[in-house]
């Protein structure tokens, strides 16, 4: 039972849609009316609103942090199994993905996932950060950076965390960060894909 209810908690968190929050907040339109309608820290961007899309990012990454850090933490008093931590970061990015509370239309997940990995086991998350920062600067097209640093991500990860089930949950986060990304795929592709910090009409 304490094993289904941290999947659950760790969902709900999940489902804070912080693009949404920070821009209620600012008296911004809600970034899923605009540019991409992606509710996440670079459609965000587009509004002109730095310190939005900042806060967006943090807020988003973070979420993933604090689901997977409550459940390794209550994991020995609780008694959950080595693999809640693994189901923990799989169910906080769904919840990003798919909110409870904001109609489940959700963001792609890459700063979740970043966070996901950071608790999880920070040498992977930072490999794949510095991954992500080598490609958004060279190229300027941030769905090229999240894209490379997921496919690289899961192998990083085989190598560098202490269980194969956590190693497994990357594979499994990677895969529904591509899946996500299926458009902008489609996009760079063809051609088509925006790059970092053009403004929406």
């Amino acid at each position: 039972m304490f094993n289904l209810a941290a999947v659950i908690v760790s969902y709900l968190i999940g489902s804070l849609s912080f693009a949404v929050i920070v821009s209620k907040y600012y008296g911004m339109d809600d970034p899923r009316t605009y540019g991409s309608g992606n509710p996440g820290a670079t459609n965000v961007l587009r509004s002109g609103r730095k310190k939005a899309a900042a806060l967006t990012l943090l807020g988003d990454a973070l979420k993933g942090v604090a689901a997977v850090v409550l459940v390794r933490c209550l994991q020995e008093p609780l008694g959950l199994s080595e693999s809640a931590a693994a189901f923990s970061a799989v169910a906080v990015l769904l919840g990003h993905m798919y909110p409870l509370f904001f109609g489940f239309k959700g963001g792609k997940g890459v700063a979740t996932a970043l966070g996901v990995l950071l608790a999880l086991s920070w040498p992977t998350a930072l490999i794949s950060a510095l991954i992500w920062l080598v490609m958004a600067f060279g190229f300027k097209v941030s769905s090229l950076a999240a894209l490379t640093a997921t496919v690289v991500s899961p192998i990083i990860a085989f190598f560098l965390m202490p269980h194969t089930s956590w190693a497994w949950a990357t594979v499994a986060v990677a895969l529904l960060v591509l899946y996500r990304h299926k458009t902008n795929i489609q996009n760079l592709l063809q051609g088509k894909e925006s790059k970092i910090g053009d403004r929406t009409k």
